[in-house]
């Protein structure tokens, strides 16, 4: 048996994945280390890894400014109570975050994750009239949505196979289409209407793309007039910015495509740069001042273990000190300038439709007999055959796409687009 086979053994035996079931998928690749743009296998393979690894990886794997900062920090504090204590990467960080945010927001509050970052989210917009005796407890999400796998998360995402089970004790929303330039007055007054029942507390939205159900994108300016209207009625917006923050639609955060800017901001993924898991909830004052009171019960009770971990915020403030270089901004450009050329290419097959780009996200839909959707059988077919070429791209059912660290280099762009035209 190779080490390659022993290693696979071993995981079968111990380890359950997720979003994978446990019969029928192919047996997992051992990885052994991974540099910049590339995967290596224990069995010498070099994989070029084109969806940052489930979009977290903005610079490339093993980071040196990264890696270092998070072994430097690892011998000074690795960690302490987040209650009563602080301490200066969190203080630094949260500071570097509000500088580069829309200018509304005023404080961060640090979790774990995407999932919790949402969850604080909608936590603080309940408990923002719990706290001023007003009665509000509707939210409105669109459909489609993906915000996690926690309760509160899927509460607010698309009703699918994937939270079938959960579906009884997920607590109600009011979903609205995605809007489009064909559904724009349906969808404003169905949104009009619900705002006027005064009983809707928070607007939760991905702004601009929604990831994971499959790369649908919508405009800014359709999202602006939802956010216009909500703040009119003091209706808190939440924008999920967990997958499009950092820089992966062409600015530093999709919000800073609108004008009307949301209350709440939530992110993670990209914001260590992929190194460690983090969440950060970012709101306006406004929202804080529900909370700025002597009543011991309007206090925000929520809070985690490893809240603002010193050892991930320094990889945190690392990470923003490599995306804020000339370098990368021009790099996240040259992504999107070459997306939006192989965008006009991909155009030109019937084999595909629906080719979109923004930033450096591309996708495109792959023409099949099922409707485009996360299980459309496509992915079975597709998946292997990237993997075969040494190319790691997770399709979303028969959609495609392309999220790549900033690092890729023209060259093995190339060597993604030309796998994808030759399946055309």
């Amino acid at each position: 048996m190779t080490p390659t086979e022993q290693l696979q053994q071993a995981d079968a035996q111990a380890i359950w994945h997720p979003f994978t079931p446990l019969t029928t998928s192919p047996v997992p690749l051992p990885i052994q280390s991974a540099k910049g743009t590339y995967l290596y296998t224990t069995d010498g393979r070099q994989i070029i890894d084109a969806i940052a690894s489930w979009w977290v990886n903005l610079h490339g794997h093993s980071h040196p400014h990264i890696a270092n900062a998070i072994a430097t920090q690892a011998q000074r504090l690795e960690h302490v109570i987040f209650a009563g204590f602080t301490h200066e990467p969190a203080i630094q960080l949260a500071q570097r975050l509000l500088q580069i945010l829309p200018n509304n927001q005023n404080k961060i509050f640090f979790s774990d994750n995407g999932s919790t970052a949402t969850e604080v989210a909608m936590k603080m917009a309940f408990q923002y009239f719990h706290n001023k005796g007003i009665r509000r407890k509707k939210i409105i999400a669109l459909e489609g949505a993906y915000h996690g796998d926690t309760f509160g998360a899927m509460s607010v995402g698309e009703r699918s196979p994937f939270n079938a089970p959960f579906q009884p004790y997920l607590f109600d929303v009011e979903f609205i289409a995605l809007p489009t330039e064909e559904n724009k007055e349906i969808v404003l007054k169905q949104f009009e209407d619900l705002l006027a029942t005064q009983e809707v507390a928070a607007f939760i939205f991905e702004p601009l793309v929604q990831g994971a159900s499959g790369m649908r994108m919508y405009s800014a300016k359709l999202l602006d007039t939802l956010i216009q209207k909500a703040q009119a009625a003091e209706v808190i917006c939440i924008a999920d910015e967990v997958m499009t923050g950092f820089g992966r639609t062409g600015k530093l955060f999709a919000s800073l495509y609108l004008e009307h800017y949301p209350d709440i901001i939530c992110l993670s993924k990209g914001i260590t740069g992929g190194f460690l898991p983090l969440g950060v909830t970012a709101c306006t004052e406004k929202i804080i001042s529900a909370y700025r009171e002597d009543d011991l019960m309007k206090t925000f009770f929520h809070g985690h273990s490893y809240t603002a971990n010193p050892i991930v915020c320094a990889a945190a403030n690392a990470n923003l000190d490599v995306l804020l270089e000339k370098n990368c901004l021009a790099d996240i450009q040259r992504i999107t300038q070459q997306h939006q050329a192989f965008a006009e290419l991909c155009k030109q097959y019937t084999t595909v439709e629906n080719v979109r780009c923004l930033g450096t996200i591309f996708a495109l839909d792959m023409v099949t007999s099922q409707e485009t959707s996360y299980i459309n059988e496509a992915r079975s077919k597709l998946y292997p055959y990237f993997l075969a070429k040494n190319i790691l791209l997770r399709p979303l059912g028969n959609v495609l796409y392309i999220l790549p660290p900033y690092c890729i280099s023209n060259e093995d762009l190339e060597q993604v687009y030309q796998a994808i035209l030759e399946l055309m």
